[in-house]
C-alpha cells in the first residue's frame, strides 16, 4: 500500500519578535506566535492579550477571529480589554469596596459606581514577564501589596499551551496576605471573522441552568435564577440575531452558572454555520460571563481597517461570579497565604 503520510505534530511551534515600544522607554513588547496544524495564536507581553488568533473555515481558508489592534498603539489607547488577562479581580465590584478581616477596602471606580476588572491599571494595563516554552509562552508578574487597592503582593502565571485545535490557558497565584483573585481572558471573537458587522448568524449554547440577574449598574442583585424559560435559556442551540430579537433585549452581558466541579467541564459551544467553524469552551470555573458587545460602538479601527459596532464580537470570559467578595453565598473568590489559585480554561475550535 502507499506509504503513511508523515503526520504534522499535534504539538505547536513558538516564535518570538518585538511588537513594539513603550512610550518614555518604559519596556518593549513582545509578541509569541503559537502555530500547530490547525491554529495560530498571537501573544503579547502587555497584558498577557491575544492580538490574532487564525483558524480555519470548512474550506480550509484562515480567518483571525478575534477584535484587536495591529499596532501596540491601539492596545495602549482606551478600549475595551480586547484580548486582555484582566485582575486582580476580573468583573465588577459594587461601589469598589469590600471588607475583609474587618478592614474595609476602596478600590478606584472606573465603571459607572463600581470597579470593573482590577481598576485603572489592572492587569491588561502592565508589561508581563515572558518564558518560552515548546509548545506555548508563560508570562508572570508580581501585583505589589496596595496595587489598585488591594490587599496583599500576589505573584501570577499566566500559560498559553496551543496542542491542534486546542488553546489552554492556565492562571496561577500565590498571595502574601488574603486577597480576592478572579482571572480570565477577554479575547472577543467573531467566527466569521474579524471586521465582520456583527455576531447575530452564531448559534450560542450555555451549559447553565441557572444565571445571575444584575441591576442597573450590572452588579448581581444577589439572586440566583433559573435560565427555565428565560432568555437566559442557552442549555439548546439558539441563533443569536433571532433569539435578541424574540425576547427583545439589548445583548448579554451576564454571569451564567455553570457546574459547581473543579474539574474540567464543558461551559459554552459557538458555532457559525457560515464558515463551519465552532469554538467550544472548557473550564474548571463556577462561571462564565456572556457578554455581547453591547457598549462597542464603531470608534475604534481596529485589524485590517475593520471598525468593531455594537454586537461584531461576543466574549465567554470564565470566572469567579462578579462581586463575589461582597455575596457571601457566591463560590468564595479569596485566596489566602500558603494556598495556589489555579484555574484553567481550554479553546477549542473544530469545523462542522
Amino acid at each position: 500500500g502507499a506509504a503513511a503520510r508523515p503526520r504534522l505534530s499535534p504539538m505547536a511551534s513558538v516564535t518570538r519578535a518585538v511588537f513594539g515600544d513603550l512610550p518614555s522607554g518604559a519596556g518593549t513588547v513582545e509578541k509569541f506566535q503559537l502555530q500547530s496544524d490547525l491554529l495560530k495564536v498571537d501573544i503579547i507581553s502587555w497584558g498577557c492579550t491575544i492580538t490574532a488568533l487564525e483558524v480555519k473555515d470548512r474550506q480550509g481558508r484562515a480567518s483571525d477571529v478575534v477584535l484587536g489592534f495591529a499596532e501596540l498603539e491601539g492596545y495602549l489607547q482606551k478600549q475595551p480589554y480586547f484580548g486582555a488577562v484582566v485582575g486582580r479581580v476580573a468583573n465588577r465590584i459594587a461601589k469598589g469596596t469590600f471588607t475583609l478581616d474587618g478592614k474595609e477596602y476602596k478600590l478606584p471606580v472606573n465603571n459607572g459606581p463600581n470597579s470593573l476588572h482590577g481598576g485603572v491599571r489592572g492587569f491588561d494595563k502592565v508589561l508581563w514577564t515572558p518564558q518560552v516554552l515548546s509548545n506555548g509562552v508563560q508570562f508572570s508578574r508580581v501585583s505589589p501589596d496596595g496595587e489598585e487597592g488591594y490587599p496583599g503582593e500576589l505573584k501570577v502565571w499566566v500559560t498559553y499551551t496551543l496542542d491542534g485545535g486546542e488553546l489552554m490557558i492556565n492562571y496561577r497565584a500565590q498571595a502574601s496576605r488574603t486577597t480576592p483573585v478572579n482571572l480570565t481572558n477577554h479575547s472577543y471573537f467573531n467566527l466569521a471573522g474579524q471586521g465582520s458587522p456583527n455576531i447575530y448568524d452564531h448559534e450560542i449554547t450555555i451549559e447553565a441552568d441557572a444565571f445571575l440577574p444584575v441591576d442597573e449598574t450590572l452588579i448581581p442583585t444577589g439572586e440566583v435564577a433559573p435560565v427555565q424559560g428565560t432568555a437566559f435559556d442557552l442549555r439548546k442551540p439558539v441563533e443569536l440575531g433571532k433569539h435578541l430579537q424574540e425576547f427583545r433585549i439589548n445583548g448579554f452581558d451576564h454571569n451564567f452558572c455553570l457546574k459547581g466541579s473543579k474539574e474540567k467541564h464543558f461551559c459554552a459551544r459557538v458555532r457559525h454555520a457560515g464558515s463551519g467553524r465552532v469554538l467550544e469552551v472548557y473550564t474548571t470555573q463556577p462561571g462564565v460571563q456572556f457578554y455581547t458587545g453591547n457598549f462597542l460602538d464603531g470608534t475604534l479601527q481596529g485589524k485590517r481597517g475593520a471598525v468593531y459596532p455594537k454586537h461584531s464580537g461576543f466574549c465567554l470570559e470564565t470566572q469567579n461570579w462578579p462581586d463575589a467578595v461582597n455575596q457571601p453565598h457566591f463560590p468564595p473568590v479569596l485566596l489566602r497565604p500558603g494556598e495556589e489559585y489555579d484555574h484553567t480554561t481550554w479553546f477549542k475550535f473544530t469545523v462542522a
